[in-house]
């Protein structure tokens, strides 16, 4: 249970925090602080507090579980924690190490000093979660550092460093060294020289141009289309200038009630809370070894090896490259050489860092020179024979305890694993383009990939900045199974009548990073291509428009052939309408017989977001996704769903599951409504009133 230890050092009492691992504000550690309070303010030795934090941190905020809960409520609330405080006839000084975020900053701010390490972290993120700070720290911050610096801090939610800070009414000082002895010595300064207690809000939080507010609000909200907490930030920051302190508090927590009521901070909740989901495997025992990957090796120096290369670099793990030519070799280091100059050009990475991250890349040219690798990832075309030729010269050198993994994205890991004597060392590891830079692994477990293996990729997975998120095997796994279905909407929206900036334009505006012509043409038409006619030797009866074939036969691979859906300029990656397409598309149509029609912008989204969810009811359950959550960080993580919507599955069940069914039978009757079929998950769900997410 959380709870608060008490000292008395001469007249200094000092409270430490005990809620481990981050000291989080939750009720029961509300309860012992208020406790505390009161017996150091009620002790006529006592003439001075100091609040610390045990462990990391001295308070990284509210207990976001309790959101929306009573105990979110329940007295002692912070905003009442603070007000005891600030209206203490004694003054209390909060000593920071370590972390001070959102509720544990406006804790701090409501205190009457701040020491603090150099290097702690203060912030207030609420923004992230699609809310505002509501204990009053849209007020005290301007108070503290000017309402420009304070506003971009809260609209970030981006954490500064104490040193940065220090000598601003934020912190006071820092101290190095120990900083309970700091603070008390502080503290015994402030009570030998008399010092009257300072409390921010009563302090003017000045702004210098009187413009600044309304320049701010049009370029915030356009940087932030979507999202609807960084606006409200300004509002509320602007509250705190032009308002007395209790009236601007009221406009906080107004805009704070709004904001977690919406839509948009519960989807950025479920993402929040379901990128520490993924990272738990129901049925995995908690004795599971996962062993630390100390070295890697990629087979193959193409595009998706050199990134994933650099992932290992970049995390300190030496990595082996190898090639079966030396020529192949040197573009891949040269690519690699080419992405890391391009970073240090822009003032994203120093020289001397590059410098080390290339020299833990090594290179070979025979199977045998990566025997000792404790990881090796295969990434070579996405073709099942070359790939099993592969893993059978790697089981041959391998050392007996290494992993062997797969990059491949929609391949039968299984199939792959057959072809070793070690199936249960064989795992998917299914990287995003560019490797170095997208946050989703889809770690695919085969039917034989043991606990063991597969508790050590995850862990990998962290080790290199990613998010993992564990698939069954199926074609596809679980993002371009689902996508498949998405693109299949889309085309059969061009053969009836959109164009492809049209569709592109309807989803980006809904939110999504890039519409899925843009993104195939990033990605390489070609590989839909080549999906596409394994699909239909394997499946002949998946309908699909035959634009995109067309297209690939005119040689029209996207952006690396600079022709696509659209073309591209030398050395530019902007899309631009090309009328060859056009009439392409509109030659199709005459072919087929298929009278063009408009066709709304709601209409686009729908089908295509609707889609995806139908295949993703499909996929829970089947077991290829462990959770709907899972599936939902797949497409936050990997394919530039817009967070503030959740995913695919928060979406749908936001959405109401029987809407979805009604909207899906709708389009039962259309074009190709025969791929329309409704998911038994689906179904089933809707006609009990519940959500993907088991909720009633």
């Amino acid at each position: 249970m959380p709870s608060t230890d008490y000292a008395v050092r001469g007249a200094v009492a000092a409270i430490t925090f005990n809620n481990p691992p981050m000291n989080t504000m939750a009720h029961a550690m509300r309860v012992a602080l208020l406790e505390r309070l009161e017996q150091a303010f009620a002790d006529p030795a006592v003439r001075a507090v100091v609040l610390i934090g045990a462990g990391r941190a001295f308070c990284t905020g509210a207990e976001i579980r309790e959101f929306n809960s009573p105990l979110s409520v329940a007295p002692p609330n912070l905003r009442e924690l603070i007000a005891l405080i600030e209206a203490a006839g004694k003054p209390v000084i909060a000593a920071i190490h370590g972390f001070a975020m959102g509720g544990g900053l406006e804790l701090a701010m409501g205190c009457h000093y701040r020491v603090a390490a150099p290097a702690a972290q203060l912030a207030l993120p609420e923004v992230k979660l699609g809310i505002l700070p509501g204990a009053g720290g849209t007020q005290r911050l301007p108070r503290a550092l000017g309402a420009e610096r304070a506003l971009g801090m809260i609209v970030s939610g981006n954490p500064v460093e104490a040193k940065s800070v220090a000598g601003t009414a934020l912190v006071d000082t820092v101290v190095e060294g120990d900083l309970l002895e700091g603070a008390i010595l502080f503290a015994e300064a402030l009570l030998a020289k008399g010092q009257p207690l300072r409390r921010l809000r009563d302090m003017a939080a000045n702004v210098a141009d009187p413009a600044f507010f309304a320049r701010e609000r049009l370029r915030i909200a356009g940087a932030h289309r979507g999202y609807p907490a960084p606006v409200r930030c300004v509002d509320a920051v602007e509250a705190a200038v032009r308002l007395p302190f209790d009236e601007g508090v009221k406009v906080e927590r107004r805009c704070f009630d709004e904001l977690i009521a919406g839509q948009e901070s519960k989807a950025l909740r479920h993402a929040f809370f379901g990128e520490r989901a993924v990272a738990k495997i129901p049925g995995m025992p908690e004795n599971t070894r996962a062993r630390d990957i100390r070295s890697a090796a990629i087979v193959g120096a193409g595009t998706m090896g050199g990134g994933i290369a650099m992932a290992f670099a970049n995390a300190g793990i030496p990595v082996k490259l190898l090639e079966a030519k030396p020529e192949a070799l040197a573009r891949g280091l040269a690519a690699i050489r080419g992405n890391y100059s391009a970073t240090v050009a822009r003032g994203k990475l120093a020289q001397a860092e590059m410098d080390r991250r290339m020299e833990r890349i090594s290179t070979a040219l025979a199977y045998a020179d990566l025997r000792d690798a404790d990881i090796v990832v295969e990434a070579v075309f996405e073709d099942l024979q070359v790939k099993k030729q592969v893993f059978a010269a790697l089981d041959g050198v391998m050392k007996a305890d290494a992993i062997l993994a797969t990059n491949t994205s929609t391949l039968d890991v299984n199939d792959i694993a057959a072809s070793t004597s070690r199936p249960q060392a064989v795992v998917g590891t299914h990287f995003f383009s560019p490797a170095n830079v997208m946050r989703l692994l889809e770690i695919v477990r085969g039917a034989k990939t043991s606990n063991e293996t597969l508790a050590s990729v995850m862990k990998l997975a962290k080790t290199l900045g990613k998010t993992g998120v564990v698939s069954g095997v199926c074609d596809g796994f679980i993002g371009n199974r689902m996508v498949e279905r998405y693109l299949q909407q889309a085309f059969f929206l061009l053969d009836e009548g959109a164009q492809p900036q049209q569709v592109d334009r309807a989803l980006q505006d809904w939110g999504m990073a890039m519409g899925p012509f843009a993104m195939s043409d990033l990605a390489g038409n070609d590989i839909g291509w080549h999906i596409r006619k394994r699909r239909a030797l394997q499946s002949p009866d998946f309908a699909y428009s035959k634009i995109p074939d067309r297209l690939c036969e005119l040689g029209r691979f996207g952006q690396k052939t600079s022709l696509g859906f659209y073309k591209y300029d030398a050395g530019s990656r902007t899309p631009l309408p090309d009328p060859v397409v056009t009439k392409l598309i509109e030659d199709y149509r005459a072919e087929a017989g298929i009278a063009p029609r408009a066709i709304a912008d709601s209409e686009i989204v729908e089908r295509c977001i609707f889609a995806l969810a139908n295949e993703g009811a499909r996929v829970l359950e089947e077991g290829i996704a462990l959770r709907a959550v899972d599936i939902d960080i797949v497409y936050l993580a990997g394919y530039g769903f817009p967070r503030y919507r959740g995913g695919p599955m928060f979406f749908a069940d936001a959405a109401g599951l029987a809407a979805v069914l009604g909207a899906m039978g709708k389009y039962r009757n259309g074009y190709h409504g025969e791929c329309w079929e409704a998911a038994p998950l689906l179904v089933k769900l809707a006609a009990e009133g519940k959500t993907f997410s088991g909720e009633s």
